[in-house]
């Protein structure tokens, strides 16, 4: 098992893309501490949960002492705790859309700070969890894109200032079929009627996060460090292909149209 002996730190690790995290890192071999402001409604089998508000500045440097300490490493961090309420930018106040930003940038800032000297220490890695709204316009979650656009910048940054001894990478999902899906995409029609608009013809699951997280923690990704790996079966496909009548009669790959 590739993580065998390693310890790892999954934020917002109780549910969604985090349990997912948290359980490939698990299977992996490595020792899981997950943390959120509430316990996890069903116990995640050979994980430790620990509470902390990733809002709380002052929690964070006893937080990521007392893991190292018990378990005397810290070698990778995930900064996956995040999201958001669905709002339109006029339909909330600034102070609203500021605690978003807080959330999904500056917390996984301050968390990265805190467990920087344990990372050093054992030449970890910090994997920054973003998003395809990070890289394109995201109405109805802007505060939220321009979060994790600033966090794939934070990780670029971070990467350069902490090498050698700490790789940094952002996992860039795209969608992903978790618990609270329904609430982005309806029943399970509207869940399978946007999983078609992806070239794959399905939204992701967890486990898949939790494989390409271990991948950039481990070993095989020893030389991969300021990278964006994007997890989203292939992205979005652009609309313009569905509009064009000449698509529709198989015309104009030849005749210099743009492809």
């Amino acid at each position: 098992m590739e993580l065998y002996g390693r310890v790892a730190v999954v934020t917002g690790g109780t549910r969604g893309v985090g349990a997912g995290i948290a359980r490939a890192f698990l299977r992996a071999g490595a020792t899981v501490v997950i943390c959120a402001r509430r316990p996890p409604e069903a116990p995640l089998s050979g994980a430790e949960f620990l509470p902390l508000d990733l809002r709380d500045p002052a929690a964070l440097g006893p937080f990521f002492d007392a893991v190292a300490e018990r378990h005397g490493r810290l070698d990778t961090l995930v900064n996956n705790a995040g999201g958001t309420p669905p709002r339109l930018l006029a339909d909330g106040t600034a102070a609203q859309h500021a605690r978003v930003l807080e959330l999904n940038l500056t917390a996984p800032l301050a968390a990265s700070l805190a467990a920087r000297p344990h990372l050093r220490a054992a030449r970890g890695s910090i994997v920054m969890v973003g998003s395809v709204s990070g890289g394109r316009a995201s109405p109805g979650s802007a505060a939220y894109g321009a979060a994790k656009a600033g966090l794939e910048s934070l990780a670029r940054s971070m990467a350069v200032e902490w090498a050698p001894e700490i790789r940094v990478n952002t996992l860039v999902l795209g969608m992903v079929r978790t618990e609270l899906a329904r609430l982005h995409y309806g029943d399970e029609d509207g869940v399978a009627a946007v999983g078609r608009t992806v070239p794959l013809g399905r939204l992701a699951e967890p486990a898949e996060a939790g494989e390409a997280a271990v991948f950039l923690a481990s070993a095989r990704a020893g030389y991969v460090s300021g990278a964006a790996l994007h997890l989203h079966g292939g992205g979005e496909r652009p609309a313009f292909l569905d509009a064009a009548t000449c698509r529709q009669r198989g015309e104009g790959d030849m005749r210099g149209e743009p492809g």
